[in-house]
């Protein structure tokens, strides 16, 4: 099968997924319609990692329907999207237009964002749940790079891939390894016809994900030009990404139980292009 099959059938499941998401709490959709101030609580969270976006202009790539770029817009940013899902590009366009925000959305795959976008960054941001769609993560490195002006900021914050290599199926509750760590050629494949969020159903459920190591991400970010400032690791993660995850009355995050071991469960990376 070629790649270009699995990004095709990966866009296809995620055009499928953006009306249950719209729907899902964990989006809040609503919560930004109903209050000018909401931002989501991921950004909340990294607001002291990222820093001061007050007019700046900030590149969100994989940006879904425009939530988290939403919240950055809030926050000061003269934000740009770009997701491969046509859907959610139309979603992220009203989201924008029904909260009187400006912003701009573009349609393309990542790999080849370029081609729709001729411009430069302060800022390039890259939200959670997104390097585990990519099939080539040193070609990424070089997007986020290509992007960024010299002197400007990227930042990530994601699913962390130790977490990403367990058993996510387990309803035992153990932690146990069965995926790869490391980035492969071949990715695993995946049939689900429901999302992590919403209930919808999911006509093209056939999806196709790879891992990526915390050394080849990093190293990937130094080739490409950007000097990392730091590489921080949490054991909390926004979304339950195995069964044994709990999550504390009132908090945004889960995590493993007290009586477990500490796992590291999301990261954050920092970075600047030199100029």
């Amino acid at each position: 099968m070629a790649l270009d099959v699995f990004r095709e059938a990966n866009r296809k499941n995620w055009n499928d997924r953006v009306p249950g998401h719209l729907k899902a709490w964990g989006y809040n959709v609503a919560g930004f319609l109903d209050d000018p101030k909401y931002i989501s609580g991921g950004i909340e969270s990294q607001i002291s990692e990222m820093g001061n976006v007050e007019g700046k202009s900030l590149l969100h790539l994989m940006c879904q329907f425009g939530t988290d770029a939403l919240s950055w817009a809030r926050l000061g940013a003269t934000v740009t999207g770009i997701d491969f899902s046509a859907e959610a590009i139309t979603a992220a366009k009203k989201l924008f237009s029904d909260t009187d925000t400006p912003g701009r959305f573009y349609l393309a795959e990542l790999y080849e964002s370029r081609s729709v976008l001729d411009e430069t960054f302060d800022i390039v941001y890259t939200g959670g749940g997104a390097l585990c769609w990519l099939p080539d993560i040193k070609g990424w490195a070089k997007v986020m790079s290509d992007f960024l002006k010299p002197g400007g900021t990227f930042y990530i914050n994601d699913s962390h891939p130790v977490m990403l290599s367990l058993d996510l199926g387990r309803d035992d509750k153990l932690l146990s390894i069965t995926r790869n760590y490391f980035e492969t050629e071949e990715p695993e494949s995946f049939d689900e016809a429901t999302s992590y969020a919403g209930t919808s159903t999911i006509s093209n459920s056939s999806h196709f994900m790879w891992n990526h190591g915390i050394g080849e991400i990093t190293t990937a970010l130094i080739d490409a030009g950007l000097r990392i400032e730091y590489v921080r690791e949490f054991p909390y993660i926004g979304w339950q990404g195995v069964p044994a995850l709990e999550k504390p009355d009132d908090a945004e995050w889960w995590e493993l139980p007290t009586d477990r071991a500490r796992l590291p469960l999301s990261f954050s990376i920092r970075a600047v292009k030199e100029a």
